[in-house]
């Protein structure tokens, strides 16, 4: 594939979202080779083979996009802090080793970029696939928090326990004449126009409707918010809310549809909207879900919305400063709660029952497969990526 058929599929697939946004995620994509992986999702499953042996295995209802920087802290609506598979836009139902070779070439491709041996990193995927498989035999999901929390995770939480939601207003907020309004500062917020602000509120003030307290849900401002990669530029908004006493943050993002669908030979559940998909898909594989986590139709259109709260991060493997056991002890984490994950939403509309689960966790006829596919399509990342960065990155227009 030349330079020019790679970016015919990276802009088809790009078309239609906020060219401003777009650009920034253009940019982001060509500074590594884990960016760009990060923001072409879908090059990964058009590249998939239908007909793979790692297409015969237990169906689960998988995150998607599987990649080392999509799992993370939250506080749930105990408001107690987690770490947990993070992101659900693309969750389908669809086999289980989908969400592990992408996650495997994730730790491939990131794992290069700051310098760790090849074999080190091998041995770590080998360590995902025994962990994880180790769990499906158990078949018992549990969850991660602050307590029980080790290495690079256990520190992500510790620094979080002192970030207040004092802290985090500051940090999106600027105060003029007494109130709060959002600040826009081109990094993480964008103006929103009058009539995109004016959507978003009559929004909130539908959703309010349906609550116990609506009045909680009094919108102060709406901005436009840049955050993520593989989605960025579609519409994503940060919405400021007074309930007369205090200010709290909402994140509001529209939910196009899951990459992976036209891919996927499994039957699909009919859902009300996209973003009753990500919402109950969350809800079902996470120990405990996220603040105000709901989803919100608009005409044909539909927007999840959750709280954003100062406990929110991403666990990023730049971080790892050289301490190979507690990267190690943390991807472990993660093999841990993919295969929670998969086990929790079990049984659900098609997905594998516990049985199954703990009888392909008992089988070693698929690990290698695994591990195969993703050295290869690490390598075709880089290689991609190569392409995309000696071309001109365009400015969307």
């Amino acid at each position: 594939m030349n330079s020019s058929d790679l970016w015919q599929r990276i802009e088809a697939f790009n078309q239609g979202r906020d060219t401003q946004r777009l650009t920034m995620k253009y940019q982001a994509m060509g500074k590594d080779s884990f960016a760009f992986l990060r923001g072409t999702n879908h090059l990964f499953y058009e590249d998939w083979p239908q007909n793979s042996s790692l297409n015969d295995v237990p169906l689960a209802w998988i995150c998607g996009d599987l990649h080392l920087e999509n799992f993370g802290s939250y506080r749930g609506d105990n408001r107690l802090t987690y770490f947990d598979v993070n992101d659900f836009d693309e969750a389908v139902l669809a086999p289980c080793t989908w969400d592990l070779t992408r996650f495997l070439c994730s730790v491939l491709v990131a794992a290069k970029n700051v310098g760790i041996e090849e074999n080190l990193v091998i041995a770590l995927c080998q360590n995902f696939l025994s962990n994880y498989s180790r769990e499906l035999r158990e078949c018992k999901p549990r969850w991660i928090e602050r307590s029980i929390a080790d290495g690079m995770i256990r520190d992500l939480l510790k620094n979080l326990k002192h970030r207040s939601y004092s802290d985090l207003l500051n940090e999106w907020t600027v105060k003029q004449d007494g109130k709060r309004l959002l600040k826009i500062d081109n990094r993480k917020a964008i103006e929103a126009s009058p009539a995109e602000q004016q959507h978003i509120r009559s929004l909130i003030a539908r959703f309010a409707e349906t609550q116990p307290n609506p009045e909680f849900f009094s919108v102060h401002d709406v901005a436009k918010r840049i955050a993520g990669l593989g989605s960025l530029g579609l519409e994503r908004y940060v919405v400021l809310i007074n309930d007369s006493k205090h200010y709290y943050l909402l994140d509001v993002k529209y939910q196009p549809g899951s990459a992976l669908v036209s891919y996927v030979s499994a039957p699909q559940p009919i859902w009300r909207n996209e973003s009753e998909r990500v919402v109950k898909l969350q809800q079902r594989s996470q120990a405990i879900a996220p603040a105000f986590l709901a989803s919100i139709q608009d005409g044909n259109r539909s927007f999840f919305i959750k709280e954003l709260m100062p406990s929110q991060d991403r666990l990023r493997l730049k971080n790892w400063n050289g301490k190979f056991r507690q990267l190690e002890q943390a991807v472990n984490s993660m093999a841990h709660l993919v295969a929670w994950m998969h086990v929790r939403s079990g049984g659900w509309q098609g997905s594998a029952t516990a049985d199954q689960w703990q009888a392909f966790g008992s089988r070693n006829d698929w690990q290698n497969a695994v591990l195969e596919y993703a050295l290869n399509y690490s390598c075709q990342v880089q290689a991609d990526w190569l392409k995309f960065k000696s071309a001109n990155v365009p400015v969307v227009s």
